[in-house]
């Protein structure tokens, strides 16, 4: 089965403690997605980011900005495909379903867990893609959102799996 490693939105907005975007401390989610990065890369997986950008803002997700560059500690290599999103859904107008092509399932890690990451799991549902969500590779701007969004994706679709990277690097 081919399958790919989709991170969305690991940028340096959510990390930057003078933008009203700041999620917290993320090193030991940035660490656990590392070794992700690291299993997938080992296991010959298609790497994806997806990146945010707000269309016309001068405040956040600015386009060209530091911002919404890759978070530094993250392992990306210059093969690992960057598709650039305008909406909430990393589907919506991008090539993301194009780069996809061949793959069936995706293995799923990103900020915000009850936003972006949620969109992507439902868009990919929908199109049929086997998905398994690395839950310590996630976040939301608080545990309870996060905790909620996990257990009500699980809810309405059975067939996802949530797993910790330790679960899934066994």
């Amino acid at each position: 089965m081919k399958k790919a490693l989709v991170l969305v939105d690991l940028e340096n907005e959510w990390v930057d403690k003078n933008s009203d975007y700041f999620i917290g401390n993320t090193s030991k989610m940035l660490k656990k997605t590392n070794k992700l990065i690291d299993y997938c890369k080992k296991k010959k997986m298609k790497i994806i980011f997806i990146q945010h950008i707000e269309k016309d803002s001068t405040e956040s997700f600015v386009e060209g900005s530091k911002n919404v560059q890759i978070i530094s500690a993250i392992k990306r290599d210059r093969s690992d495909v960057i598709i650039t999103k305008n909406k909430i859904s990393p589907f919506y107008k991008t090539t993301l379903e194009k780069e996809l092509k061949g793959i069936e399932e995706i293995i799923i890690s990103g900020i915000l867990t009850n936003l972006c990451v949620r969109s992507l799991v439902q868009d990919a549902y929908d199109r049929n893609f086997g998905i398994i969500i690395i839950k310590d590779c996630c976040v939301a701007m608080d545990k309870k959102t996060h905790n909620f969004t996990l257990k009500d994706l699980k809810n309405t679709r059975p067939e996802i799996k949530i797993m910790s990277v330790e679960e899934f690097v066994k």
